[in-house]
């Protein structure tokens, strides 16, 4: 049995039950500063509201104050790790004190110009983009028509209109490979995700490793994982019929599957195989052997927070620190 639809509470619900007019309404929710309003009266529009279960209406508000709070952030669900997710969710926190809200936009697009379109119905306020290939001229130039005044990237070249974090994935990958290359393996093997959205960030850094195995003797194979342990099973099992002797994993979640399925096929690590991850996790130093890796440290959430609110409300900022990627050297390698 279909359920009656229920009228929408609307301020002026909140006003009736309170004994208010609507104007003291939206003063007090809204939080304006501008109008004084008394301790008591806020409180009988707040109790109000909690009665009626009244939810301000976002796209209202921002249209009358000539500006959305919204910082869309482009993100598969899949290609947010565990670094990823901790810094988003710190950034969150450092966003609200701005009155700003965080959302994750995963919609799958042919191409960025495509996706800006798409990101620009929201009107959001700042757009951060954690894959700076997904912010052409042509997609900036898109949200800015659209009244997007804070554009951000992650990205390895500077990019028009755009307020640039430098990092380069194939820098990861060229120290994974120099690394393998130093402690002697000559025949490496660099784990690309099946998951989907994850592309955009391995192949720069199988590329990196490519580059390294172009000046070396040394050769790169890229090898297909899901991030399951059945996928690493079943990668582990074939490995000594693929002959190599080093691997870069990934990131060290990836990285981990990989170790315990490798130590489990009698594949020793690193006396027969090598194994490098990425991100630094707390988990990568109590694996056994601890695990070889590449710190990422990304500006600090509070930072790139008060960039993006500089942004949306002055159009400019100062540069941000980029991300340089560092190796962490222990037992797997």
């Amino acid at each position: 049995m279909a359920r009656k639809p229920v009228a929408a509470v609307t301020s002026a619900d909140v006003a009736r039950l309170a004994g208010v007019s609507r104007a003291t309404v939206s003063f007090v929710l809204n939080n304006t500063q501008v109008h004084r309003v008394s301790e008591t009266t806020r409180a009988k529009v707040l109790a109000a509201a909690d009665t009626l279960g009244y939810v301000p209406h976002a796209a209202a508000r921002s249209l009358r104050a000539g500006r959305n709070n919204l910082v869309l952030i482009p993100a598969a669900v899949s290609a947010i790790g565990r670094l990823v997710s901790g810094w988003i969710d710190d950034l969150h926190t450092e966003l609200e004190q701005y009155g700003c809200t965080t959302v994750l936009h995963a919609g799958r697009f042919p191409d960025p110009v495509t996706a800006a379109r798409a990101w620009a119905e929201l009107r959001p306020g700042a757009v951060l983009a954690l894959d700076g290939s997904s912010l052409t001229a042509g997609a900036a130039d898109v949200l800015g028509r659209a009244g997007v005044r804070a554009l951000m990237a992650f990205a390895p070249q500077p990019l028009e209109g755009v307020c640039t974090v430098a990092f380069d994935d194939q820098r990861v990958g060229v120290l994974a490979a120099e690394h393998l290359v130093a402690s002697g393996r000559r025949r490496l093997a660099v784990l690309m995700p099946r998951e989907r959205g994850l592309s955009t960030f391995a192949a720069p850094r199988l590329a990196g490793a490519r580059s390294v195995a172009a000046r070396t003797v040394a050769t790169v194979t890229p090898v297909e994982m899901g991030y399951t342990f059945a996928s690493a099973v079943e990668l582990a099992r074939s490995w000594a019929l693929r002959d190599l002797d080093g691997v870069f994993a990934y990131n060290d979640e990836y990285a981990a599957l990989l170790l315990r399925a490798l130590l489990d096929e009698g594949v020793e690590v690193p006396e027969d195989v090598a194994v490098v991850g990425c991100d630094d996790l707390v988990t990568a130093a109590l694996q056994r052997p601890s695990l070889t890796t590449i710190r990422l440290d990304p500006p600090p959430a509070a930072q790139v927070a008060a960039a993006l609110h500089e942004l949306m409300e002055n159009g400019t900022t100062a540069p941000l620190p980029g991300v340089e990627p560092a190796l962490v050297r222990r037992g797997s390698s």
